[in-house]
């Protein structure tokens, strides 16, 4: 908040400690693909035959506290539409 300048993030994690907004694909998701990935290779199978997937699950999150803090109002279809809003 030093700068007070909103920005939007790729990963949750960003918001969390304070960022405005996040919209990205889950990185929890993604790390359970990775190990199902991991589980099909110990198993036998080739890397080379599997197939090449992409996140299916993205997330919305909202910080309120920072926008209240940097004098924004988010429409509350944004609010409502989002995964999770930060109070």
């Amino acid at each position: 908040m030093l700068h007070r300048i909103p920005a939007s993030y790729a990963y949750r994690e960003f918001a969390e400690a304070g960022g405005l907004i996040s919209y990205g694909a889950s990185l929890r998701d993604a790390f359970r693909q990775l190990g199902d990935y991991t589980g099909r290779i110990l198993k036998g199978a080739k890397p080379t035959d599997l197939p090449v997937l992409q996140s299916s699950k993205f997330e919305l999150v909202i910080n309120h506290q920072t926008a209240r803090m940097l004098g924004l109002i988010v429409p509350d279809k944004l609010l409502a539409a989002a995964d999770e809003v930060i109070e």
